[in-house]
C-alpha cells in the first residue's frame, strides 16, 4: 500500500483522484467521512473492476489499521491501495496490529519554489548543491510564494482577502474539526490561543515552561497539545545538532511553521521560516523517495553560538545554512562551526537578489536562487 499523510488543504485527496483518474480507468474512491462511502468500506463493498481502493481520511475509523492489514492480506492480489489522511497516519501506530511491512509513506508538502518552477534539481546527499543560475522567473516565483504561502489554493488564487480568510477557515476547522476528533483536547480556546501565540515564538529557543505559564496549563498537556500540532502538520520543531567537538545545547528546540504568511511582521523571521520548511521538505522527500536518512537541525553551543539549519544524510553533515535577510557579512558562527565540524558547504543566505559569491568556505547567495535549487 501506499500511505499519503499532509496537512489539511495541501491537496492529497487531489493527488489521490488524480493518480487514480490517470494511472488506473477502473478505480473507486472512498471517503471515511462520506456515509454512503463509509458502509461501502465497513461491509466491503467494493466495484468489481476496480483495479485501486483511494481511501481517504480512513484512519478516523478506530479500527482502521486492523481493517487494511486484513484487507490488504486477503486482497493483494486484487487491488492496489492508496491511503491519504490529515494527520500523520504512522501515529497511530499504537495498539493494534503493525502495518510494518505493508505500506511505504510519503508526505506530501505545500509548494516549493523548485516544485512550482517543475524543476527537477539533481540532489544527492554529500554533493555539493547545483545552484540555479540568476533569472525574473526564479525571483517572480519566490515572491509569489512569499507572499501568498506554499498551499494551493491561496497561491493560484494569489487575493489577499482570500488568503486571509483562508488562513482564518483552516485554523478554525483544524482546531474544531480535526483535533477535535482525534485527539483527546477538551479545552480547544486554549489550543486555539496556542496558534495565536506560535507566530511570536519563532525561529529562538522554544521554552515549554513558557508555553505552560502563559497558557495556565501543565507541563504534561503543554507538551501534548504541541505533538498533536505536529502530527497534523500545523507545526514542526527542529532540535540541536550534537557532536563530541562542540558543546552542543542539547534538548531545546525551535519551532517553524508549514505556513510561513501566519508572520506578518517580521520579514527576518519569515524567511527563516520559509527556508527552514524548504530544507524540511528536501529531508522528507530524501527520506521517502531515496530512502536516506535525513535530518534537519540547529547548530548551537553552551556560549549561545548558533547556525540556523543543518542538514545530515546518515548521521553526516551535508551542509549548514545561516539566514541573514540583509546583511552580506559572514557570520562569524557559521565560521566557528565550520571549522570544527565536517561540514562540507556553507552557506549564508540573503534576501537580496542576484547575489552568489564565494567568501573563505562560505558561498553566499540569494535566498531565491538558494531554494530553487531544492525540490
Amino acid at each position: 500500500m501506499v500511505f499519503i499523510g499532509g496537512a489539511r488543504q495541501v491537496g492529497k485527496t487531489w493527488l489521490a483522484r488524480f493518480i487514480g483518474e490517470n494511472n488506473f480507468p477502473a478505480h473507486q474512491y472512498l471517503n471515511w467521512d462520506y456515509a454512503p462511502d463509509r458502509q461501502d468500506i465497513l461491509q466491503y463493498r467494493f466495484q468489481g473492476d476496480a483495479k485501486i481502493l483511494l481511501f481517504d481520511e480512513i484512519h478516523k475509523y478506530k479500527d482502521w489499521k486492523n481493517y487494511l492489514k486484513g484487507l490488504f492480506d486477503k486482497e493483494r492480489e486484487t487491488y492496489r491501495m492508496l491511503v491519504t489522511g490529515s494527520a500523520r497516519l504512522d501515529v497511530y501506530r499504537r495498539g493494534g496490529d503493525s502495518l510494518m511491512g505493508r505500506y511505504y509513506y510519503y508526505r506530501l508538502h505545500p509548494f516549493s519554489v523548485a516544485e512550482f518552477l517543475e524543476s527537477e534539481n539533481p540532489l544527492i546527499p554529500g554533493k555539493e548543491i547545483a545552484l540555479a543560475g540568476p533569472g525574473a522567473t526564479i525571483s517572480a516565483v519566490h515572491d509569489l510564494l512569499w507572499r501568498f504561502g506554499g498551499f494551493p489554493e491561496p497561491l493560484m488564487k494569489q487575493n489577499v482577502r482570500f488568503l486571509r480568510r483562508w488562513r482564518t477557515q483552516r485554523q478554525e476547522r483544524l482546531v474544531r474539526e480535526d483535533i477535535r476528533d482525534l485527539a483527546s483536547i477538551r479545552d480547544l480556546s486554549s489550543l486555539q490561543i496556542l496558534l495565536d501565540m506560535l507566530p511570536g515564538r519563532l525561529g529562538s529557543l522554544l521554552s515549554l515552561n513558557a508555553v505552560r505559564e502563559d497558557l495556565a496549563v501543565d507541563h504534561k498537556t503543554a507538551a501534548h497539545w504541541l505533538e498533536i500540532l505536529e502530527s497534523f502538520y500545523y507545526a514542526f520543531r527542529i532540535y540541536p545538532f550534537s557532536h563530541n567537538k562542540i558543546k552542543s545545547l542539547r534538548k531545546q528546540p525551535k519551532l517553524y511553521l508549514l505556513d510561513w504568511t501566519e508572520i506578518q511582521h517580521d520579514d527576518g523571521a519569515k524567511l527563516e521560516n520559509m527556508v527552514a520548511f524548504h530544507l524540511l521538505k528536501l529531508c522528507h522527500y530524501l527520506s521517502d523517495t531515496q530512502g536516506y536518512r535525513m535530518e534537519l537541525n540547529f547548530l548551537r553551543d553552551v556560549d549561545g553560538r548558533e547556525v540556523d539549519f543543518l542538514v545530515t544524510a546518515d548521521e553526516q553533515p551535508w551542509f549548514a545554512v545561516e539566514v541573514k535577510s540583509s546583511s552580506r557579512e559572514i557570520s562569524r558562527h557559521l565560521n566557528y562551526f565550520g571549522t570544527r565540524l565536517p561540514i562540507p558547504y556553507l552557506y549564508q543566505l540573503t534576501a537580496e537578489k542576484d547575489v552568489d559569491v564565494k567568501k573563505g568556505g562560505v558561498r553566499l547567495v540569494s535566498a531565491d536562487r538558494f531554494l530553487a535549487s531544492l525540490v
